[in-house]
């Protein structure tokens, strides 16, 4: 069975970290493009960071010298590193994977197919 499992979402103050991790089963990530998306309440799902099958990889605005996407092969896991987090990044957060090669991503919704459960990240004091 093909499957994507967050972990590491939580509470967190603002200017606070947190790593999640999204560990592939049933299929190899490999050059698969990759990705994380955000759904806060009443919004739609939006690309927070994706990379490619080339490699190239894509943040969003809001994000961009905060976040930081990564894979570990060895482990078939995907990571989203979070700092200096903001009330405003909380929402809960997808780990998304493509079925083919995606050589370029826009990181939005309809390029990826498989998903994970989704981690609440809620930043607050």
């Amino acid at each position: 069975q093909l499957q994507l499992v967050e972990s590491g979402g939580g509470l967190v103050q603002p200017g606070g970290s947190l790593r999640l991790s999204c560990a592939a089963s049933g299929f190899t990530l490999g050059a698969s493009a990759i990705g994380w998306f955000r759904q806060a309440p009443g919004k739609e799902r939006e690309g927070v960071s994706c990379t490619s099958s080339a490699g190239t990889t894509t943040y969003a605005d809001s994000v961009r010298g905060r976040f930081t996407i990564s894979r570990d092969s060895a482990k078939n896991t995907i990571y989203l590193e979070m700092n200096t987090l903001k009330p405003e990044d909380t929402a809960v957060y997808y780990c998304a994977a493509a079925k083919g090669l995606l050589l370029f991503t826009l990181c939005v919704v309809r390029e990826y197919d498989y998903w994970g459960q989704g981690s609440q990240v809620t930043v607050s004091s």
